[in-house]
């Protein structure tokens, strides 16, 4: 299938496929505005998320939107989890810790968070936050500092915030210049893409 492709389109898929960052994930909980999920997406996309684990156990899983994500979900494995705890439990065995995004006096100011190691980042519905459940499932808390009279953002920003963090740390050490998989995965991974 590479010989279809344009000498610029596959040198795109091969850059963007190595710098995937394995060692990152991001859990959405009960997002309900598909707009919202859509433009996660493209920022997990833009950042260099291979996987999202989707947590619907209260709202119905939206119908995205190709407008907002791009297609951004061709290029992002999702996988559905019913409860929160078989989905952190699966995070866990791979060797994620996870942060979750919460205002709790517990929490701690996202910049602070070293977010180069393997870890997995999670986010609550639009209106209730994150359950009692994940916090408690939780390896961390942290929240995004702001300095205006409304102390939250909307999701999808929130991700971006966050997630472009992970990018300024992640860019400093170096750790999009070496693939995170093994050259096997790797080569299947361009293939796979090439299909699409």
């Amino acid at each position: 299938m590479r010989r279809f492709k344009s000498e610029k389109r596959l040198n795109k898929i091969i850059s963007v496929a190595s710098a995937r960052q394995f060692s990152l994930h991001v859990v959405l909980e009960n997002i309900y505005d598909s707009h919202n999920v859509s433009a996660i997406l493209r920022t997990c996309d833009a950042v260099g998320v291979p996987k999202v684990d989707l947590l619907y156990n209260i709202e119905s899983y939206p119908k995205l939107s190709r407008i907002s994500s791009a297609s951004a979900s061709k290029w992002i494995e999702t996988v559905k989890f019913s409860d929160a705890k078989s989905c952190i439990d699966s995070l866990k065995s791979e060797g994620f810790k996870v942060f979750t995004s919460c205002i709790d006096d517990k929490a701690i100011n996202l910049f602070e968070l070293d977010l180069t190691e393997k870890v997995a980042l999670a986010f609550g519905n639009e209106h209730r936050g994150v359950s009692a459940e994940l916090v408690n499932l939780s390896d961390e808390l942290f929240y995004i500092p702001m300095k205006g009279m409304i102390q939250s953002l909307n999701v999808s920003v929130a991700v971006a915030v966050s997630l472009y963090e992970v990018l300024r740390q992640r860019t400093k050490k170096g750790l999009y210049n070496t693939p995170q998989i093994n050259n096997d995965d790797l080569e299947k991974m361009i293939d796979k893409w090439c299909e699409k």
